[in-house]
């Protein structure tokens, strides 16, 4: 789902692009079963977003259904491909860009 958003909505293209984003922390929380066959949908959305990492939260919800089953949250930290370190100037401009339209500033909840 992450990487899906960041090949469409944010110039990133794995195998070619100059950064890449390497997980760093990853966790889920699960407050409710889901039983086969369900179907699954998934929420995204940007908690944080710094100079060269991003955290996301990924929301689970059996279709049709307005419960949150889990909730996951993991952390990218965008670097260059070869030296695998943050660049000075941080993530790519688009990317940045890309990310922010996910931005959810919790303080304002």
């Amino acid at each position: 789902m992450v990487n899906t958003y960041l090949i469409k909505h944010c110039a990133l293209h794995p195998p070619t692009s100059s950064q890449i984003g390497l997980v760093v922390h990853s966790h889920c929380d699960y407050f409710a079963p889901i039983e086969f066959p369900a179907v699954v949908d998934l929420a995204l959305r940007v908690n944080k977003l710094g100079k060269s990492s991003v955290t996301y939260e990924i929301g689970v919800f059996e279709r049709g259904q307005s419960e949150v089953k889990a909730v996951g949250e993991f952390i990218h930290v965008f670097v260059d491909r070869e030296s695998r370190r943050p660049g000075k100037a941080g993530m790519a401009d688009e990317l940045k860009t890309g990310l922010e339209r996910l931005f959810i500033d919790k303080a304002k909840l």
